[in-house]
């Protein structure tokens, strides 16, 4: 009988290493002598099934320190009792066992890293449907109160004709004979052994001889949908709504799918929303500027009365708090903001004219002669 390696020296680690650096070493050894790789190569194999021992014991804290102890006859039969006896005579057990450190790797879940050769095919009994996703458009004024939209949309629900089996009426799903059951094909390619999907059954491992003329074999039929989801105030461009059970039927009796209502807000013609603030340009008439004075304008929910200030300039901006939109994080809403703008006649009439001469010649400003239109304009 020969004589087993030390778990170190096969890792090719410290004593003192950490968790990481041997799960590391472990990886890399694999990797190297995976049997995928070396298809056929007895010695690859055994020491592929070596170095899946060394990371058993050495990955785990208690058996570490087992061994560490007492080394290799820590683990033989009588030896503290542990039941663990060392090494694997079957492939699948170390991919069981330690398809995370596969999965890890590859950036994806367990099992074998080529092509899942030992992986798993698609599940056949109840699944979830799908989600939906459906944009829905509203109007500025609309947000800023609770409501409702209706939406309108076609997606797949469960057969009620064959009880979502796609089978018809007195037959029932058999094994597919592509891939007997396993839903995937496998392929030898060089040093490497794929699996793909078998396409015969879609992965499912079943195929129906005799489909439901509803649904063509499928479980699902198309049908058009009506519903109203509330839309809470305060809703903005991007916002989701997630509506669950309202998506695609389920497959086999399964749940169905979440809707997703993603919110698009018209642009308005005066208003212009930032966040839970309402923007605006005001224009106001050039003697409000300098005397100031009230405004009514039309808002969004209402009127407004804007109180101008006396000696206001172009630019300055009149904040009406309150006035924005709600937030949806709290009851609270933001402020609405007015940009002054001078609004400034085309004509004056020959008594206007005259009043601003003397405004003018009051103020010291040298204007245009009379024979020119208003401010220097040619008549």
């Amino acid at each position: 009988m020969s004589t087993k390696r030390d778990y170190y020296e096969i890792l090719s680690v410290e004593r003192t290493s950490d968790g990481d650096t041997i799960k590391k070493a472990y990886r890399k050894l694999a990797m190297q002598y995976h049997p995928d790789r070396n298809p056929g190569d007895k010695a690859a194999e055994d020491k592929f099934k070596e170095a899946a021992e060394a990371y058993e014991v050495l990955s785990s804290p208690e058996k570490k320190e087992k061994y560490d102890r007492f080394g290799h006859q820590a683990f033989q039969q009588g030896a503290g009792g542990s039941g663990y006896h060392g090494g694997f005579t079957d492939m699948n057990d170390i991919f069981s066992q330690f398809g995370d450190v596969f999965g890890d790797f590859f950036g994806g879940g367990g099992g074998s890293p080529f092509g899942q050769a030992r992986g798993q095919s698609r599940p056949r009994g109840p699944r979830k449907g799908s989600d939906l996703r459906y944009i829905t458009e509203v109007e500025l004024a609309s947000v800023l109160t609770d409501g409702e939209k209706q939406v309108e949309f076609e997606t797949d629900e469960h057969c009620s004709d064959c009880n979502g089996s796609g089978a018809a009426k007195g037959s029932q799903a058999v094994t597919c004979k592509v891939c007997k059951g396993q839903g995937q094909v496998i392929r030898q390619q060089g040093f490497f052994t794929m699996a793909t999907t078998c396409s015969s059954c879609e992965g499912t491992g079943e195929t129906i001889e005799n489909p439901c003329k509803t649904c063509h074999g499928k479980g699902r039929a198309k049908v058009k949908r009506k519903i109203k989801v509330n839309l809470p105030a305060g809703v903005d461009n991007g916002t989701r709504l997630r509506i669950q059970g309202e998506g695609e039927g389920g497959y086999k009796g399964g749940p169905a799918g979440d809707l997703f209502v993603e919110i698009r807000v018209k642009e308005h013609d005066v208003y212009e929303r930032e966040g839970d603030h309402l923007f605006a340009d005001l224009d106001i008439a050039f003697e409000q500027f300098m005397l100031g004075g009230e405004i009514k304008v039309d808002g969004l929910d209402g009127e407004i009365e804007v109180d101008v200030p006396r000696g206001a300039q172009p630019g300055d901006q009149i904040k009406i708090s309150g006035r924005g939109v709600p937030s949806l994080r709290g009851s609270r809403r933001g402020d609405l903001l007015f940009t002054l703008h001078p609004e400034f006649p085309k004509k004056v009439s020959g008594e206007e004219e005259a009043l601003l001469r003397q405004l003018a010649e009051l103020r010291k400003i040298n204007v245009g002669n009379e024979k020119k239109g208003f401010f220097g304009r040619k008549k």
